[in-house]
């Protein structure tokens, strides 16, 4: 903790860099402090190649849920074994909290409570592994949804933690490119409509004109799993102001 950055000043120069040179800044600014988020879904082996290539030592946090497709957890494997990931942690939910909540839906919380499901399966257990480092990688971009299409490739979260987005101003064209100039395989499921994958209860294959996201949590009105809400971004802005409170309680 405690790296004092020009974020404004980075975040200009990095509009006008490539993905690898902005993660090639990270990995020598932040390691051994640096980790990457991956869901392992659809577009996933963006980032995955690119972090490879400039260490694939790298962390790669993974939230076993215990409610993936099959053929998620079968991509997961291809890739690691493909792009030699050398350090890939399966993070998961305390166990007595995980087994509380499905016994108090039912065995289907997901379904009952998808935020508290969400939160018990993936903010708590990302939120307790990354206070091991200062800074995180995810593969968010813009063009994904309209609540993700103001995100700066850095942000500063309360407690001097930085998460790089270096994909951010990259559109799905972008990534399938790359993807196909790379001979890296696409996730089984995404030429049956499944442009965004998370758990299986909650995701559905999309239709035409739908935004990328819209096949996670069908009809209702939630959008986000909490993972990138979890913390409160600092802003130029908020110098003055008292910190905001930890969010995490309400997703």
């Amino acid at each position: 903790m405690g790296h004092a950055l020009d974020i404004e000043k980075l975040n200009e120069a990095f509009e006008k860099q490539k993905p690898a040179e902005i993660i090639a800044w990270a990995a020598k600014e932040f390691c051994p402090k640096l980790a990457m988020t991956s869901s392992f879904g659809p577009e996933s082996g963006v980032l995955l190649h690119l972090v490879s290539s400039v260490d694939p030592q790298i962390p790669v946090l993974f939230l076993e849920t215990g409610y993936h497709f099959p053929e998620t957890l079968e991509y997961k494997k291809t890739l690691v074994e493909m792009l030699g990931l050398q350090n890939v942690v399966d993070l998961r939910a305390d166990p007595k909290k995980r087994q509380a909540l499905v016994d108090k839906h039912a065995g289907k919380p997901y379904e009952q409570d998808p935020d508290q499901c969400c939160h018990i399966n993936k903010v708590e257990p990302l939120d307790a592994a990354l206070n091991h480092y200062d800074a995180w990688m995810t593969g968010i971009r813009r063009h994904q949804t309209d609540a993700r299409k103001t995100i700066r490739i850095l942000e500063l979260y309360e407690g001097d933690r930085t998460k790089i987005s270096p994909l951010a101003n990259w559109t799905s064209r972008d990534t399938w490119w790359y993807l196909k100039e790379h001979k890296i395989p696409q996730h089984p499921l995404y030429e049956k409509g499944y442009l965004s994958i998370g758990c299986w209860p909650c995701t559905r294959p999309i239709q035409a004109g739908d935004d990328e996201r819209a096949g996670r949590w069908a009809g209702r009105s939630k959008k986000e799993c909490g993972i990138h809400l979890f913390q409160e971004v600092k802003r130029p802005e908020d110098k003055d102001k008292t910190p905001a409170p930890d969010i995490s309680s309400d997703i």
